[in-house]
This record gives structure tokens, C-alpha cells and sequence, in this order.
């Protein structure tokens, strides 16, 4: 699996955690929307799409199956977030 496209779109709250939001395209025939791009505590991080269940938690809708394909997705992501304007 390779990401073969990555957009960002930085949000403008400069007090807010939530910095922007990613799409993402897999090989070229897959896409995923709404990847929340956070300010943790000590660095950036990426957040899966999610919903909240009628219980009131919130459950990822996609999310990486290993440590491995997260960093991937975690490193493309912020590495155009970085890029962009």
C-alpha cells in the first residue's frame, strides 16, 4: 500500500489544538477524509476519522492495523503539513 496523494487544510484557530484536517488517497483508488491533524502536549499528532456511538464514546471509522502503517500515515501527513501555507 503506498499514499499516493495528501492534502491539508490548516484551520486558523491559533488557541485551538485541533490544526487542521488531511485527506489522504491510497494507491491511487482509495481515499480517506477527515484525518484531524492535533497539537498534543509535546508534538503534533494525526487522529483517525471517528463517530460518536449512541453511547456517547467515540470509535475510530478507519484506522491502521499496525504501529507501522500509522507512523507511515503519520509522517506523509505532517510532512505536507508543514509544507503548506
Amino acid at each position: 500500500m503506498e499514499i499516493t496523494n495528501v492534502k491539508v487544510f490548516k484551520t486558523n484557530g491559533e488557541d485551538s489544538k485541533m490544526k487542521g484536517y488531511a485527506t489522504v488517497t491510497l494507491d491511487d483508488c482509495f481515499v480517506v477524509r477527515n484525518l484531524r491533524i492535533i497539537q498534543g502536549d509535546e508534538r503534533l499528532f494525526v487522529a483517525m476519522p471517528s463517530r460518536k456511538k449512541a453511547d456517547g464514546e467515540y470509535e475510530d471509522v478507519v484506522h491502521p492495523t499496525n504501529a507501522e502503517t500509522r507512523k507511515m500515515f503519520e509522517e506523509k501527513i505532517l510532512e505536507e503539513y508543514n509544507r503548506a501555507e
